[in-house]
Protein backbone atom coordinates (compact mmCIF):
# COMPACT_ATOMS: atom_id res chain seq x y z
CA UNK A 1 0.00 0.00 0.00
CA UNK A 2 2.79 2.43 0.96
CA UNK A 3 4.75 1.63 -2.19
CA UNK A 4 1.65 2.19 -4.32
CA UNK A 5 0.95 5.58 -2.76
CA UNK A 6 4.53 6.69 -3.24
CA UNK A 7 4.84 5.47 -6.81
CA UNK A 8 1.70 7.12 -8.17
CA UNK A 9 2.73 10.78 -7.71
CA UNK A 10 6.36 10.06 -8.58
CA UNK A 11 5.37 8.25 -11.77
CA UNK A 12 3.71 11.41 -13.04
CA UNK A 13 6.95 13.40 -12.82
CA UNK A 14 8.87 13.83 -16.09
CA UNK A 15 12.42 12.59 -16.32
CA UNK A 16 14.34 9.37 -16.24
CA UNK A 17 15.13 6.66 -13.76
CA UNK A 18 18.15 7.36 -11.59
CA UNK A 19 20.86 4.75 -11.15
CA UNK A 20 22.73 5.09 -7.89
CA UNK A 21 25.69 3.34 -6.38
CA UNK A 22 25.29 1.34 -3.19
CA UNK A 23 28.22 2.64 -1.13
CA UNK A 24 28.23 -0.45 1.06
CA UNK A 25 29.03 -3.01 -1.64
CA UNK A 26 29.76 -0.96 -4.76
CA UNK A 27 26.82 -2.34 -6.78
CA UNK A 28 24.65 -0.03 -8.85
CA UNK A 29 20.88 -0.32 -8.74
CA UNK A 30 18.02 1.73 -10.15
CA UNK A 31 16.00 4.01 -7.90
CA UNK A 32 12.26 4.17 -8.41
CA UNK A 33 12.04 7.88 -9.07
CA UNK A 34 10.35 9.64 -11.95
CA UNK A 35 12.60 12.69 -11.85
CA UNK A 36 15.84 13.80 -10.24
CA UNK A 37 15.39 17.51 -10.74
CA UNK A 38 13.99 18.07 -7.27
CA UNK A 39 17.00 16.61 -5.47
CA UNK A 40 19.15 19.43 -4.02
CA UNK A 41 22.65 18.09 -4.57
CA UNK A 42 25.86 18.76 -6.41
CA UNK A 43 26.76 22.26 -7.55
CA UNK A 44 23.45 23.91 -6.89
CA UNK A 45 22.52 27.39 -8.05
CA UNK A 46 20.53 29.48 -5.59
CA UNK A 47 17.82 31.86 -6.75
CA UNK A 48 17.47 34.04 -3.66
CA UNK A 49 18.54 37.68 -3.87
CA UNK A 50 21.78 38.59 -2.11
CA UNK A 51 22.50 41.07 0.64
CA UNK A 52 25.18 43.66 -0.18
CA UNK A 53 28.47 42.38 1.23
CA UNK A 54 30.15 45.72 1.77
CA UNK A 55 32.82 45.23 4.44
CA UNK A 56 30.85 42.88 6.67
CA UNK A 57 32.93 40.94 9.17
CA UNK A 58 32.79 37.14 9.23
CA UNK A 59 34.65 34.74 11.49
CA UNK A 60 35.31 31.20 10.24
CA UNK A 61 36.73 28.54 12.55
CA UNK A 62 38.99 25.68 11.49
CA UNK A 63 40.74 27.50 8.65
CA UNK A 64 44.04 25.61 8.75
CA UNK A 65 42.78 23.29 5.99
CA UNK A 66 39.67 21.76 4.42
CA UNK A 67 36.38 23.64 4.22
CA UNK A 68 37.58 26.45 6.50
CA UNK A 69 40.67 27.20 4.44
CA UNK A 70 38.66 27.32 1.20
CA UNK A 71 35.90 29.36 2.82
CA UNK A 72 38.31 31.99 4.15
CA UNK A 73 39.76 32.57 0.69
CA UNK A 74 36.38 32.51 -1.04
CA UNK A 75 34.64 34.90 1.36
CA UNK A 76 37.62 37.24 1.14
CA UNK A 77 37.26 37.23 -2.66
CA UNK A 78 33.60 38.16 -2.20
CA UNK A 79 34.52 41.31 -0.28
CA UNK A 80 34.01 40.17 3.32
CA UNK A 81 36.30 41.17 6.17
CA UNK A 82 37.39 37.66 7.17
CA UNK A 83 38.78 36.53 10.51
CA UNK A 84 40.21 33.06 9.91
CA UNK A 85 40.44 31.07 13.12
CA UNK A 86 43.38 28.66 12.91
CA UNK A 87 44.33 26.05 15.48
CA UNK A 88 47.90 25.86 14.18
CA UNK A 89 48.64 29.54 13.59
CA UNK A 90 51.25 29.70 16.33
CA UNK A 91 52.95 26.61 14.85
CA UNK A 92 53.37 28.03 11.36
CA UNK A 93 50.99 25.67 9.55
CA UNK A 94 51.21 25.75 5.74
CA UNK A 95 47.54 26.70 5.38
CA UNK A 96 48.01 29.65 7.72
CA UNK A 97 51.06 30.79 5.80
CA UNK A 98 49.13 30.70 2.53
CA UNK A 99 46.30 32.79 3.96
CA UNK A 100 48.76 35.28 5.43
CA UNK A 101 50.56 35.48 2.09
CA UNK A 102 47.52 37.20 0.60
CA UNK A 103 48.67 40.31 2.47
CA UNK A 104 45.15 41.69 2.62
CA UNK A 105 43.71 44.07 5.17
CA UNK A 106 40.43 42.16 4.79
CA UNK A 107 41.77 38.75 5.84
CA UNK A 108 43.34 38.19 9.21
CA UNK A 109 44.36 34.82 10.67
CA UNK A 110 43.94 34.45 14.43
CA UNK A 111 45.09 31.75 16.81
CA UNK A 112 41.93 29.89 17.83
CA UNK A 113 41.35 26.64 19.64
CA UNK A 114 37.57 26.38 20.04
CA UNK A 115 38.11 24.18 23.12
CA UNK A 116 39.92 27.01 24.93
CA UNK A 117 37.71 29.64 26.55
CA UNK A 118 40.76 31.86 26.95
CA UNK A 119 41.63 31.77 23.23
CA UNK A 120 38.00 32.29 22.25
CA UNK A 121 37.72 35.39 24.44
CA UNK A 122 40.96 36.77 23.02
CA UNK A 123 39.52 36.45 19.51
CA UNK A 124 36.29 38.15 20.64
CA UNK A 125 38.36 41.14 21.71
CA UNK A 126 40.37 41.12 18.48
CA UNK A 127 37.18 41.18 16.43
CA UNK A 128 35.50 43.75 18.66
CA UNK A 129 38.46 46.10 18.44
CA UNK A 130 38.50 45.76 14.64
CA UNK A 131 34.86 46.75 14.19
CA UNK A 132 33.57 50.28 13.91
CA UNK A 133 31.35 51.07 16.90
CA UNK A 134 30.42 47.42 17.60
CA UNK A 135 28.37 48.39 20.64
CA UNK A 136 26.13 50.57 18.43
CA UNK A 137 25.49 47.91 15.82
CA UNK A 138 22.03 47.23 17.24
CA UNK A 139 20.68 50.47 15.76
CA UNK A 140 21.12 49.34 12.14
CA UNK A 141 19.05 46.84 10.22
CA UNK A 142 20.04 43.83 8.14
CA UNK A 143 21.47 46.14 5.42
CA UNK A 144 24.44 47.24 7.50
CA UNK A 145 26.03 50.55 6.64
CA UNK A 146 29.73 50.58 5.82
CA UNK A 147 30.36 53.00 8.66
CA UNK A 148 29.07 50.48 11.21
CA UNK A 149 29.52 46.98 9.80
CA UNK A 150 29.20 45.10 13.07
CA UNK A 151 29.82 41.36 13.33
CA UNK A 152 27.84 39.95 10.42
CA UNK A 153 28.59 36.25 10.48
CA UNK A 154 29.99 33.31 12.41
CA UNK A 155 30.75 30.05 10.60
CA UNK A 156 31.30 27.21 13.06
CA UNK A 157 33.36 24.91 10.88
CA UNK A 158 36.08 23.52 13.18
CA UNK A 159 35.65 19.83 13.77
CA UNK A 160 37.34 16.47 14.17
CA UNK A 161 36.22 12.97 13.31
CA UNK A 162 36.98 9.41 14.26
CA UNK A 163 35.58 5.93 13.73
CA UNK A 164 35.08 2.72 15.64
CA UNK A 165 32.17 0.67 16.91
CA UNK A 166 30.87 1.43 20.38
CA UNK A 167 32.82 -1.37 22.10
CA UNK A 168 35.96 -0.36 20.20
CA UNK A 169 35.81 3.33 21.18
CA UNK A 170 37.09 4.69 24.47
CA UNK A 171 35.07 7.07 26.57
CA UNK A 172 37.94 9.54 26.28
CA UNK A 173 37.53 9.54 22.49
CA UNK A 174 33.82 10.32 22.82
CA UNK A 175 34.64 13.27 25.07
CA UNK A 176 37.42 14.54 22.81
CA UNK A 177 35.25 14.62 19.69
CA UNK A 178 32.36 16.25 21.57
CA UNK A 179 34.61 18.93 23.05
CA UNK A 180 35.51 20.18 19.57
CA UNK A 181 32.45 19.50 17.46
CA UNK A 182 29.66 20.23 19.92
CA UNK A 183 30.94 22.24 22.87
CA UNK A 184 33.29 24.20 20.60
CA UNK A 185 30.29 25.25 18.51
CA UNK A 186 28.30 26.21 21.61
CA UNK A 187 31.25 28.08 23.13
CA UNK A 188 31.94 30.08 19.98
CA UNK A 189 28.28 30.92 19.42
CA UNK A 190 27.66 32.11 22.97
CA UNK A 191 30.80 34.24 22.94
CA UNK A 192 30.04 36.00 19.65
CA UNK A 193 26.25 36.13 19.80
CA UNK A 194 26.02 39.60 21.39
CA UNK A 195 27.94 41.11 18.46
CA UNK A 196 26.00 39.13 15.87
CA UNK A 197 22.65 39.83 17.50
CA UNK A 198 23.27 43.58 17.50
CA UNK A 199 24.15 43.43 13.82
CA UNK A 200 21.16 41.18 13.00
CA UNK A 201 23.69 38.87 11.38
CA UNK A 202 24.07 35.19 10.60
CA UNK A 203 25.20 32.00 12.32
CA UNK A 204 26.13 29.11 10.03
CA UNK A 205 26.91 25.77 11.65
CA UNK A 206 28.66 23.04 9.69
CA UNK A 207 27.00 19.80 10.66
CA UNK A 208 26.94 16.65 8.51
CA UNK A 209 24.59 14.20 6.87
CA UNK A 210 25.56 12.11 9.93
CA UNK A 211 23.86 14.74 12.05
CA UNK A 212 20.57 13.56 10.57
CA UNK A 213 21.12 9.81 10.27
CA UNK A 214 23.29 7.41 12.25
CA UNK A 215 25.87 5.11 10.73
CA UNK A 216 27.69 2.05 12.11
CA UNK A 217 31.15 2.70 13.53
CA UNK A 218 30.62 6.50 13.62
CA UNK A 219 28.80 7.00 16.94
CA UNK A 220 31.26 9.55 18.45
CA UNK A 221 30.91 11.77 15.38
CA UNK A 222 27.15 11.22 14.96
CA UNK A 223 26.44 12.14 18.57
CA UNK A 224 28.18 15.48 18.22
CA UNK A 225 26.57 16.37 14.91
CA UNK A 226 23.09 15.40 16.15
CA UNK A 227 23.83 17.80 19.01
CA UNK A 228 24.85 20.57 16.59
CA UNK A 229 21.54 20.09 14.75
CA UNK A 230 19.51 20.39 17.96
CA UNK A 231 21.51 23.38 19.17
CA UNK A 232 21.06 25.12 15.81
CA UNK A 233 17.30 24.57 15.82
CA UNK A 234 16.93 25.95 19.34
CA UNK A 235 19.10 28.94 18.47
CA UNK A 236 17.12 29.60 15.29
CA UNK A 237 13.84 29.67 17.22
CA UNK A 238 15.27 32.08 19.78
CA UNK A 239 16.98 34.38 17.31
CA UNK A 240 14.13 34.63 14.78
CA UNK A 241 12.31 37.50 16.52
CA UNK A 242 15.64 39.30 16.95
CA UNK A 243 16.50 39.29 13.26
CA UNK A 244 19.40 36.82 13.40
CA UNK A 245 19.26 34.01 10.83
CA UNK A 246 20.68 30.58 11.67
CA UNK A 247 21.49 27.97 9.04
CA UNK A 248 22.90 24.46 9.09
CA UNK A 249 25.05 23.00 6.31
CA UNK A 250 25.02 19.20 6.16
CA UNK A 251 27.80 18.00 3.84
CA UNK A 252 27.89 14.47 2.51
CA UNK A 253 31.11 12.49 2.18
CA UNK A 254 33.90 14.99 1.49
CA UNK A 255 36.62 13.15 3.39
CA UNK A 256 38.78 12.90 0.29
CA UNK A 257 38.63 16.69 -0.11
CA UNK A 258 39.24 17.64 3.51
CA UNK A 259 42.13 15.25 4.20
CA UNK A 260 40.58 14.09 7.46
CA UNK A 261 41.95 10.61 6.89
CA UNK A 262 44.66 8.95 4.87
CA UNK A 263 45.22 5.19 4.58
CA UNK A 264 48.17 5.64 6.93
CA UNK A 265 46.19 7.56 9.55
CA UNK A 266 43.36 5.01 9.43
CA UNK A 267 45.80 2.18 10.05
CA UNK A 268 47.47 4.13 12.87
CA UNK A 269 44.12 4.75 14.57
CA UNK A 270 43.13 1.11 14.10
CA UNK A 271 46.41 -0.19 15.55
CA UNK A 272 46.10 1.98 18.65
CA UNK A 273 42.42 1.08 19.04
CA UNK A 274 43.10 -2.66 18.87
CA UNK A 275 45.98 -2.48 21.33
CA UNK A 276 43.87 -0.59 23.88
CA UNK A 277 40.81 -2.86 23.68
CA UNK A 278 39.93 -4.91 26.74
CA UNK A 279 40.92 -8.55 26.32
CA UNK A 280 37.29 -9.71 26.51
CA UNK A 281 36.36 -7.46 23.56
CA UNK A 282 39.29 -8.65 21.43
CA UNK A 283 38.45 -12.27 22.20
CA UNK A 284 34.71 -11.99 21.50
CA UNK A 285 35.00 -10.05 18.22
CA UNK A 286 38.26 -11.43 16.88
CA UNK A 287 40.89 -9.77 14.70
CA UNK A 288 39.21 -10.81 11.45
CA UNK A 289 35.98 -8.94 12.30
CA UNK A 290 37.95 -5.90 13.43
CA UNK A 291 40.05 -5.82 10.24
CA UNK A 292 36.93 -6.11 8.06
CA UNK A 293 35.47 -3.01 9.70
CA UNK A 294 38.69 -1.08 9.20
CA UNK A 295 38.76 -2.09 5.53
CA UNK A 296 35.20 -0.83 5.11
CA UNK A 297 36.20 2.51 6.65
CA UNK A 298 39.09 2.78 4.19
CA UNK A 299 36.71 2.18 1.30
CA UNK A 300 34.32 4.84 2.59
CA UNK A 301 37.11 7.40 2.95
CA UNK A 302 38.40 6.84 -0.58
CA UNK A 303 34.94 7.20 -2.16
CA UNK A 304 34.20 10.78 -1.13
CA UNK A 305 34.00 13.85 -3.34
CA UNK A 306 37.17 15.87 -3.92
CA UNK A 307 35.28 19.03 -4.93
CA UNK A 308 34.37 21.24 -1.95
CA UNK A 309 32.60 23.88 -4.05
CA UNK A 310 29.05 22.68 -3.19
CA UNK A 311 29.80 23.25 0.50
CA UNK A 312 31.44 26.63 -0.17
CA UNK A 313 28.45 27.71 -2.28
CA UNK A 314 26.02 26.66 0.46
CA UNK A 315 27.82 28.63 3.19
CA UNK A 316 28.13 31.67 0.92
CA UNK A 317 24.40 31.59 0.22
CA UNK A 318 23.64 31.27 3.94
CA UNK A 319 25.72 34.39 4.60
CA UNK A 320 24.55 36.53 1.68
CA UNK A 321 20.98 35.55 0.77
CA UNK A 322 18.13 37.77 1.87
CA UNK A 323 16.27 34.62 2.91
CA UNK A 324 18.83 31.89 3.63
CA UNK A 325 17.71 28.29 3.93
CA UNK A 326 17.35 26.55 7.26
CA UNK A 327 19.35 23.55 5.99
CA UNK A 328 21.66 22.95 3.05
CA UNK A 329 22.42 19.48 1.70
CA UNK A 330 25.60 19.46 -0.41
CA UNK A 331 25.86 15.73 -1.09
CA UNK A 332 25.54 13.24 -3.92
CA UNK A 333 22.41 11.35 -4.97
CA UNK A 334 23.08 8.23 -2.93
CA UNK A 335 23.50 10.00 0.40
CA UNK A 336 20.66 12.47 -0.18
CA UNK A 337 18.22 9.66 -0.88
CA UNK A 338 19.52 7.58 2.00
CA UNK A 339 19.03 10.54 4.36
CA UNK A 340 15.43 11.00 3.20
CA UNK A 341 14.66 7.32 3.69
CA UNK A 342 16.29 7.13 7.11
CA UNK A 343 14.64 10.32 8.40
CA UNK A 344 11.17 10.00 6.86
CA UNK A 345 10.32 6.30 6.71
CA UNK A 346 9.82 3.87 9.62
CA UNK A 347 13.03 2.55 11.11
CA UNK A 348 12.12 -1.02 10.18
CA UNK A 349 12.21 -0.07 6.49
CA UNK A 350 15.51 1.84 6.56
CA UNK A 351 17.09 -0.91 8.69
CA UNK A 352 16.01 -3.50 6.14
CA UNK A 353 17.57 -1.50 3.30
CA UNK A 354 20.82 -0.31 4.85
CA UNK A 355 21.59 -2.35 7.97
CA UNK A 356 20.36 -5.90 7.58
Amino acid sequence: MLATRLSRPLSRLPGKTLSACDRENGARRPLLLGSTSFIPIGRRTYASAAEPVGSKAVLVTGCDSGFGFSLAKHLHSKGFLVFAGCLMKDKGHDGVKELDSLNSDRLRTVQLNVCSSEEVEKVVEIVRSSLKDPEKAHVVNAHLSLSCPGMWGLVNNAGISTFGEVEFTSLETYKQVAEVNLWGTVRMTKSFLPLIRRAKGRVVNISSMLGRMANPARSPYCITKFGVEAFSDCLRYEMYPLGVKVSVVEPGNFIAATSLYSPESIQAIAKKMWEELPEVVRKDYGKKYFDEKIAKMETYCSSGSTDTSPVIDAVTHALTATTPYTRYHPMDYYWWLRMQIMTHLPGAISDMIYIR
